[in-house]
């Protein structure tokens, strides 16, 4: 198929996208790789009067370092943050995840921001971005603003970004010392979407007991969904990991679709909540030695 007719513009700055989107919004809409608006375009599902490519603003696409935290631009292709020395070494659990997203050949094009911003419930880098406690950076003309992930999304495919806004940066904060992480996913085959994810980042004590936890899901719910596990501090690893998965599941309300069943997608949770918390405890183990 053929998308409907549309204007297509491709600013060389951000000021000017966010000066097109101004006057646009709701008309609008922005393609950073186009992996996903592409189809939709194809398929008309999306019926944009105009699209605003952002693919070459080049203040997009760097990767930066403050002392806090890892800046990408929401520009920055997946596989070249796949490649970055700087994200393996202080946000490993993106570079875990990356892996799983799409397929070598939709990398190549597909960018964080574009992902974040398309919000799909099954997307890993939504995921990781809040277990990481990251930050979504908008822009518009009327002002910048950040938004925790946790807090930017809403449901499946929406957001709170405004009309007249794009996303500039993603923020990750840098693992801390003593941390481990882990991600694991299962989709019908790789690349495919996620049936469920799950990710984990556990802090462990100088006495080896669990000092701090971070877990979420995704393809379960309609967005990436946060699990408190503060009852678990200071507990002993080895006495977690089956608590963690009952109580990762006591309140949530699965997706039921031609995929999987509601039922299905709790059991695949309780494995993988497991299988992440004792892989991010080993990994905490592993790096805490290197430190030492």
């Amino acid at each position: 198929m053929k998308p409907v007719a549309f204007d297509y513009h491709r600013p060389d700055t951000v000021a000017e996208a966010v000066a097109l989107l101004s006057t646009l919004r709701e008309e609008a809409m922005p393609l950073a790789g186009g992996m996903t608006l592409g189809p939709m375009l194809n398929l008309r599902v999306a019926r944009p009067r105009a699209v605003i490519d952002i693919s070459r603003i080049g203040a997009l696409q760097g990767i930066t370092q403050s002392p806090d935290m890892v800046v990408t631009g929401a520009g920055v292709v997946q596989n070249d943050a796949l490649r970055s020395e700087l994200v393996r070494r202080e946000v490993p659990l993106l570079a875990m995840a990356l892996p799983w997203v799409g397929h070598y050949q939709t990398r190549n094009r597909g960018t964080l921001g574009g992902s974040v911003a398309h919000a799909d419930p099954s997307a890993e880098i939504p995921l990781c971005l809040t277990v990481c406690g990251g930050s979504v950076v908008l822009k518009s003309q009327r002002r910048e603003r950040r938004l925790r992930a946790a807090d930017f999304f809403v449901d499946a495919l929406t957001t709170r970004r405004e009309p007249d806004e794009i996303i500039t940066a993603l923020e990750w904060p840098r693992m801390p010392r003593g941390s481990g992480c882990a991600f694991a996913e299962i989709a019908q085959r790789h690349g495919d979407f996620a049936i469920a994810a799950a990710a984990c980042c556990v802090s462990l004590g100088s006495d080896g007991r669990v000092a701090d936890i971070a877990l979420g899901l995704a393809g379960v719910e309609s967005r990436p969904a946060t699990i408190d596990a503060a009852s678990f501090r200071n507990e002993r690893p080895a006495d977690v990991a089956d608590g963690l998965s009952d109580h990762a599941t006591a309140g949530l309300r699965p997706m039921d679709d031609r995929t999987a069943s509601a039922e299905y997608r709790l059991a695949l949770t309780k494995v993988l909540v497991a299988r992440v918390f004792r892989d991010a405890c080993a990994d905490a183990e592993r790096r805490g030695g290197a430190l030492q």
